[in-house]
């Protein structure tokens, strides 16, 4: 696949795009991420001939949707067929929200809310079964919504297609199976609309990953309608299947997903639509490596509070590696990542190297607390600074007036120029903050602290914070924000003050983590089992100078797996700073090659194709 030099818009000046995903102004998951960041490069082009869909949750949506008054929807009605639907659902008793996407383009967004047709849910279905074979259980909510909103969905199109005067013609593009429910009924009824549907990724695909480590070498084996019963999924499934073969055009995010849509949706993809990212939010341009510096201290202040209260090190000799991502151990290859560690632990160890590295582990699991060490050494840590910096006060004061006042040229002797009372206080703070405790290896109490699957290995290998140990580890099961006590920064910071990015999945189907890192100049490790790794393997040349490293993991074994990304972590800790900030330069400038702009094409190619077919 070889990425456009540029792209034109093959599209019909008169054919309108309806975008329909769950996550519209609903953040839930990696969706939302595709979906927004996507949005200004296609507002671009299709300015206002360009609508998204979604299901409106009102605490969602409030910080992100604004909507547009009833006298602008009726001035906007004559020449706005998307008003024109709205109005006409309206007046047929349905409540439809019609406004603006607070995000870069500010796109025109229908949010139908699934709970009013609530009533209907019987004949909904009724109709599914019959028309479609998909069986409904009685007690899930979240598929009773995306039945409800499937509903909604296909009659706002049915009245869209009413509002057009031809040969303006509509197209409706579906994302994941939460809005497929839409899409053989509008095949069935004949709804004049141009279906594409994306998979990002199947869900029984997901499913399997997590629970089958040969994952790949068995998915020409799988019976999909056993294995969708087995994970008490079969209704999601069969309605993924459905928008699948409903669609006129059929679309996933990866050449890896391709091979999953064959063996498990049984339809060969139309087309693949790699994903992109909004580069012009991440831009800093010269200022990326001063960035990169504040958030770094930042970081140091974190790893001080945390480690320098059982021993110390040179935090100028320290690197800062980490991982992110949804708690899935397997799939995310936390497993693989900490085999790699703890091969480097020992290589460095072997070598005699300078330095250390201090790898963070950022994922969300249920937890009871911080961990009140940790916590109370951030709090000390804090008082050790406050009373350095009043004694630093003093003794630039007295220092002043005595260098003002004397006539003798040597330095006095500074410590005569400090009260008893903060000497004391000096002494006391650090010897209430030291202990001979290791540094704990996880920042939180989990709920489940015994069936933790990095915590088990962590113990199994040893690296629980020695201090012999070169390779550190901090374990953070929550999202880092702003109101964190123990980092206070945006997740975006926490990046930019990293030195490198680990993301080597074993199961990924597009993969943001790595693109994320790139578009902040961090480099970063992927695989080629995620869909972004093997687009760049295709598409970009000499990746590595670039400072986008993929481990390879298709037909290889775990063991072999692990001795590259072994490999790739050792090479790195032994670049010399200035080798850094050139990789870092290398990154940041090659991050317009993943720019919405460039890959957009892709999408609007699925668009054309899709206007070719009755």
């Amino acid at each position: 696949m070889q990425v456009p030099a540029s792209a034109p818009n093959p599209i019909a000046p008169d054919a309108l795009l309806v975008e329909v995903a769950w996550e519209v102004c609903n953040q839930v998951g990696g969706i939302y991420t595709v979906i927004r960041s996507k949005v200004p490069a296609t507002v671009q082009v299709w300015d206002e001939r360009y609508c998204l869909l979604g299901p409106y949750f009102p605490h969602q949506a409030q910080g992100e949707f604004e909507p547009i008054d009833e006298y602008e929807l009726e001035q906007l009605r004559r020449d706005d067929p998307f008003a024109g639907a709205v109005r006409q659902m309206r007046a047929q008793g349905y409540e439809v929200q019609y406004g603006h996407w607070l995000v870069t383009g500010k796109p025109r967004v229908v949010l139908i809310s699934p709970f009013q047709v609530y009533d209907r849910l019987g004949s909904i279905k009724t109709d599914l079964w019959e028309h479609h074979g998909i069986p409904t259980p009685d007690h899930d909510d979240l598929l009773h919504q995306v039945e409800a909103f499937g509903l909604l969905a296909k009659i706002f199109l049915q009245i869209l297609t009413t509002e057009t005067v031809p040969p303006q013609r509509v197209i409706g593009h579906f994302h994941e199976w939460m809005t497929g429910v839409a899409i053989p009924a509008l095949r069935r009824e004949q709804v004049p609309v141009h279906l594409v549907f994306t998979t990002h990724a199947t869900l029984l695909g997901r499913y399997l990953a997590m629970n089958d480590p040969n994952f790949y070498d068995h998915l020409m084996q799988v019976n999909w309608a056993a294995e969708a019963v087995h994970f008490n999924i079969e209704t999601a499934v069969r309605i993924e299947r459905a928008a699948a073969h409903g669609s006129h055009v059929f679309t996933t995010v990866s050449e890896l997903t391709v091979r999953e849509c064959i063996y498990l949706l049984d339809r060969i993809p139309d087309a693949v639509l790699p994903n992109g990212l909004n580069i012009e939010r991440f831009v800093a341009l010269h200022e990326f490596q001063n960035l990169h510096q504040q958030y770094k201290a930042k970081i140091h202040e974190f790893v001080m509070a945390h480690f320098f209260q059982s021993y110390s090190f040179d935090l100028d000799q320290t690197l800062y590696l980490f991982t992110s991502g949804r708690y899935e151990y397997h799939n995310k290859g936390f497993d693989l990542t900490l085999e790699a560690l703890a091969r480097l632990n020992y290589r460095i160890q072997q070598s005699g190297m300078e330095g250390q590295v201090v790898m963070f582990f950022i994922t969300k699991r249920p937890f009871h607390s911080i961990n009140p060490q940790v916590l109370q050494s951030r709090a000390i840590l804090d008082e050790v600074q406050e009373t350095c910096e009043a004694i630093e006060r003093q003794v630039g004061e007295r220092l002043f007036y005595a260098a003002a006042a004397g006539s003798d040229h040597r330095l006095p002797d500074l410590s005569s120029m400090v009260d008893d009372y903060w000497k004391l206080r000096f002494r006391r703070t650090l010897q209430s903050w030291k202990t001979t405790n290791l540094p704990p290896v996880i920042t939180h109490n989990l709920v489940d602290d015994a069936n933790d699957d990095i915590l088990n290995f962590l113990r199994r290998a040893n690296l629980v914070n020695n201090q012999h140990d070169r390779v550190k580890i901090v374990y953070h099961p929550d999202f880092v924000s702003p109101t964190s006590p123990l980092f206070a920064m945006e997740y975006g910071q926490f990046v930019r003050g990293c030195h490198l990015g680990i993301f080597p999945s074993y199961y990924e189907p597009w993969g943001y983590t790595p693109l994320e890192c790139v578009a902040r100049g961090v480099p970063a490790i992927t695989s080629d089992l995620s869909g972004f790794g093997d687009y760049v393997m295709q598409t970009v040349p000499d990746h590595e100078d670039k400072g986008i490293y993929v481990v390879k993991r298709q037909e290889k074994t775990f063991d072999e797996s692990a001795e590259e990304l072994t490999d790739m972590l050792w090479n790195f800790v032994q670049l010399n700073r200035r080798e850094r900030i050139m990789q870092r330069n290398n990154v940041e400038s090659s991050a317009e090659l993943y720019d919405w702009k460039k890959l957009r094409v892709y999408y609007d190619r699925a668009y054309a194709l899709a206007l070719e077919r009755e």
